[in-house]
């Protein structure tokens, strides 16, 4: 099931909680330049000032960003390219990289952080031989912000540290990201430009690290696999304005964040950790016959036991406006109602009349 996403549960007619991008259209300085560039679609993409643009972003050298097809081709050129003896994966994470290692054959030790704990990471659970690290930062289904020295404290020589920060821009001021870092040993952290300006289906990431590290990927990458509208859309986004707004974004998501969590915290629902991204995940007692109710009443949400880590009560929400929010959890409180009397009837002595 790793390679089961969001995207699956979603169906017409359904309010969409399972899939983490924006549903806000993009604004138009952004959308004009990609339907400008339309009319050069007879020409071989360039991917040139849209890789100078991300590294004055993130004040580095062009040689040191590798832009793709989306974050999730990048996790695709980890085993080719990197050829790791042994790989860790901490987990609950995005499956997308685990399931690229496999598919280059690598085998894959799984470290699974603890709800118990908050799945807050722990650098003594890594194992110390491990020569590729990948880690979430916000952790995608968690939404859970590890302290940059945490993370940080992964890197060390003759290991390469992956550090996915496809939500990195959803916490207002990304005040956790390694992206500027050029100091740290074997660092690529993988960027995404699809979640908060709803781009999911132009398919623009990026990966940042080392000039060696990033030739290596290269070498592995398809010829002109960004495309010029994609193109395009990573000079816009790259700007100071979107820089700017990107921030406007983050702190009016945290505001629907947290009325989402004190909503589901009012019901008596389980929220994991302290969310910080632009999803929060739940626990709720028969999650699968949950997750169907929700259906059946018009909402779609992410279910958690494709993520390694997680069981079937577990389930991954968007955030949206907070009336999407209001209404989701007075549905969900109904369902959670039901099934508690529904239980209780089931458990009832018949001989008790």
């Amino acid at each position: 099931m790793l390679r089961f996403h969001g995207d699956a549960e979603v169906a017409p007619g359904l309010v969409d909680l399972a899939v983490n991008v924006r549903q806000e259209a993009p604004p138009s300085w952004l959308t004009e330049p990609i339907a400008a560039s339309l009319a050069h679609l007879g020409h071989y993409p360039d991917p040139a000032e849209a890789t100078a643009a991300i590294a004055r972003r993130h004040g580095r050298p062009p040689e040191e960003v590798l832009l793709t097809a989306g974050a999730a081709q990048a996790f695709t050129l980890l085993g080719p390219a990197l050829r790791p003896r042994h790989a860790a994966v901490v987990h609950p994470q995005f499956t997308e990289p685990e399931a690229a290692l496999i598919t280059a054959g690598h085998e894959v030790d799984r470290v699974l952080l603890r709800a118990e704990d908050g799945f807050v990471l722990h650098e003594a659970a890594v194992p110390p031989e491990a020569d590729l690290v990948v880690v979430g930062n916000p952790t995608n289904p968690t939404s859970v912000l590890h302290p940059a020295a945490d993370v940080a404290a992964l890197a060390r020589e003759g290991r390469v540290l992956v550090v996915d920060e496809a939500f990195a821009d959803t916490v207002t001021g990304e005040p956790e990201s390694l992206s500027g870092r050029r100091d740290l040993p074997g660092l690529l952290v993988i960027r995404s430009l699809t979640k908060t300006w709803g781009l999911a289906g132009l398919r623009i990431g990026y990966v940042l690290g080392s000039a060696e590290l990033i030739e290596r990927l290269r070498e592995h990458a398809p010829l002109w696999s960004v495309s010029t509208p994609a193109l395009a859309a990573a000079i816009a986004c790259a700007s100071p304005r979107a820089v700017d707004t990107e921030r406007e974004i983050a702190t009016g998501l945290a505001g629907d964040r947290e009325h989402l969590v004190a909503a589901l915290r009012r019901a008596g629902v389980s929220v994991a950790g302290r969310p910080a991204s632009s999803f929060v995940l739940i626990r709720v007692p028969g999650g699968e016959t949950v997750r169907a109710a929700l259906r059946e009443r018009g909402f779609a949400v992410r279910r958690g036991e494709t993520f390694p880590g997680l069981g079937r009560d577990w389930l991954r929400i968007a955030v949206r406006d907070t009336a999407t929010s209001d209404a989701f959890v007075a549905v969900l409180s109904n369902v959670l109602w039901e099934g508690q009397h529904a239980e209780r009837d089931n458990c009832r002595d018949p001989a008790a009349g």
